[in-house]
């Protein structure tokens, strides 16, 4: 898989990426990862991104200019046909983001991140360059930035290979909409607090079953909407 990100903060992303599944991924070359500075696209003076919203009102309105630009450079590029390629913008109006959802998107070879920024972008941006819009919440924050890193985490834990253990992927939280199974470690007792007796029975049977149905249990209590969500679909 190759990602290319687009944001006018590049430097944002230096420090993110440097820990965990996805330096250890990048450093066994099972993936690429490409962070693009928005302004070396424009063509305006001072490399200007932004604008004035026609029909007034607060804040500033990404340019399409950039954005454009960087698109279709990065895919005159590629040596991918289009249809392996996916352009996505994050955007509060966006489908909100789910494990289903990261699970198509990963299929795409190559993935072409745009970062949103101040009132949002220009409309056309999402009208004819965009593939798909994506929100990570329902709640506001500063910039696509964030959601780009929480996005390309859960994409590179999807990329075989990545993860040392592939039941670690089958057996987390939101897969097959349940919430992750209780876990326990050492010591078996911590301040009068003792880990459950069957996790330490040996039988493997007896341990899934028992481990399927405090799943079940946790879902139902924390999050009965993924169970409504699984019976809709």
């Amino acid at each position: 898989m190759q990602i290319d990100i687009l944001t006018i903060f590049p430097d944002m992303f230096e420090s993110v990426f440097k820990y965990g599944v996805i330096s250890k991924a990048l450093e066994k070359k099972l993936f690429t990862l490409k962070i693009h500075n928005l302004r070396d696209f424009s063509p305006l003076k001072h490399s200007r991104v932004d604008d004035e919203p026609y029909g007034g009102g607060p804040g500033m309105v990404m340019r399409p200019e950039p954005i454009f630009n960087s698109v279709r450079e990065i895919i005159k590029r590629s040596s991918f046909e289009k249809k392996d390629i996916n352009v996505i913008l994050l955007t509060p109006e966006g489908e909100k983001l789910n494990q289903s959802i990261m699970s198509s998107i990963s299929s795409f070879k190559k993935l072409i991140i745009i970062c949103g920024r101040y009132e949002g972008v220009d409309e056309r941006i999402k009208k004819c360059l965009v593939d798909k819009l994506i929100s990570i919440g329902d709640y506001v924050i500063s910039g696509g930035e964030m959601a780009a890193m929480v996005l390309v985490d859960g994409l590179v834990r999807l990329i075989p290979g990545v993860l040392g253990n592939i039941e670690s992927l089958d057996k987390e939280s939101f897969s097959g909409n349940l919430l992750d199974y209780p876990q326990y470690t050492r010591p078996f007792d911590f301040e009068g607090m003792k880990v459950p007796d069957i996790l330490l029975s040996g039988n493997h049977k007896k341990i899934t079953k028992w481990r399927k149905e405090r799943a079940k249990a946790k879902t139902e209590r924390l999050r009965p909407d993924l169970l409504e969500n699984k019976e809709n679909q």
